[in-house]
């Protein structure tokens, strides 16, 4: 069953600041968790349930699986040098 993709408004916030080229990329690997929400490509969070994050170049995308109601919910979309501040 494929999962829902949730962007909250600040994360559209974060993603509409960025380069059109970066954000289509990411918006493409975002999609792309419809289907597998933990592909080899993520990682999982240290110190979170269901947490994980995947590197997209210089910037980072963190998002939260819930697997009772198949969603994916993005939680932050940024530079990698700002995201663990």
């Amino acid at each position: 069953m494929p999962y829902q993709v949730i962007i909250p408004k600040p994360v559209q916030k974060q993603l509409d600041m960025l380069p059109p080229e970066i954000r289509d990329v990411i918006i493409t690997k975002v999609i792309e968790r419809k289907d597998d929400p933990r592909p080899h490509d993520s990682i999982k969070s240290k110190g979170y349930q269901q947490e994980y994050r995947i590197r997209i170049g210089s910037y980072r995308v963190s998002y939260e699986i819930d697997d009772e109601t198949s969603t994916v919910a993005l939680l932050h979309c940024m530079h990698g040098k700002d995201i663990y501040r």
